[in-house]
Order: structure tokens, then C-alpha cells, then sequence
């Protein structure tokens, strides 16, 4: 397996993964004209020519980024796919000079075990003035904020 900086050639790959977890309500949905927009921040674990996991990181101020849209295709789990994707943009995060990065997610203690913790939403104002500001769980947010510290 590699994780490699995502190409035009996945999203669709990337749409079918991010799409399964905004089915089932765990990760906001991502329409593919947003996919190609961005497939730049992307990064992609891949094995055999398949693609098996996605994340992006994304840069939100001068120090701050985020890590969205990690996912790993269904019975993929627990092979440390989502792990590599993670450190992957940790690593990125630092090569831009970024000193911290926080993740919106329902599955809080997989960053954990990476090192993140928990955090209050309010304390990434500009987060909350960003995608926050559109989303439809605006008012009903249930994602846990979690930050790691890269200095």
C-alpha cells in the first residue's frame, strides 16, 4: 500500500468513499465538481491500482489546517489505512509550516491514538466562520473537535 497525493484520475474513486459515509450520515457529502476543485488537498492510500482510503487537508488560516474527509472503503477498516492518510497530512501540514491541525469527526478516539485532543468548536473561530458557517448541521452540530499541535 502508498499514500500518494490524489490525482484528477480518483475522484471518482474518492466520491464513492466520501459518498458511503455521507449516506449513513457520518461525514458531510462532497459533490464531485468539489472533489476536482480541490483534489489537490486530497491524498489517497492505494493498493493493487484500487483505492482504499482518502483524506484531505486543508488550510484554513496561517497556522491552522484541517484534516476532512478521511475515509477507508468498507472492510478496509483497522489496517491502518486511515493511520498512514492522517500522518501523510500531518506531514504535509508541517512542510507548509503549519503549527496546528484539527479534525470535526463522530470517531474522536481514532484521533486520539494519533495524538490529538479534544477540543470546544469555539475555539476554531476560523473554522466556525468557514464551512461551519454552511453547513446543514449547523445548528445541531455532533462532531467532536480535536486539535494536534505540530511545533
Amino acid at each position: 500500500m502508498i499514500i500518494r497525493q490524489a490525482k484528477t484520475s480518483d475522484a471518482e474513486a474518492i466520491n464513492e468513499l466520501i459518498s458511503r459515509y455521507a449516506e449513513l450520515d457520518k461525514m458531510l457529502f462532497r459533490s464531485m465538481a468539489s472533489i476536482y476543485e480541490l483534489i489537490q488537498t486530497f491524498a489517497v492510500a492505494e493498493e493493487d491500482g484500487r483505492v482504499l482510503g482518502c483524506g484531505a487537508l486543508s488550510v484554513v488560516w496561517k497556522d491552522l489546517a484541517e484534516i476532512k474527509s478521511l475515509a477507508v472503503a468498507e472492510g478496509c477498516q483497522g489496517k491502518g489505512i486511515g493511520r498512514s492518510i492522517v500522518e501523510f497530512c500531518l506531514e504535509k501540514a508541517r512542510s507548509l509550516g503549519i503549527k496546528d491541525v484539527f479534525a470535526l469527526t463522530l470517531e474522536p478516539q481514532f484521533f486520539e491514538k494519533l495524538g490529538f485532543h479534544r477540543v470546544n468548536r469555539l475555539e476554531l473561530p476560523m473554522k466556525v466562520w468557514s464551512d461551519c458557517a454552511m453547513c446543514p448541521k449547523q445548528d445541531n452540530c455532533d462532531e467532536i473537535a480535536l486539535v494536534i499541535s505540530l511545533k
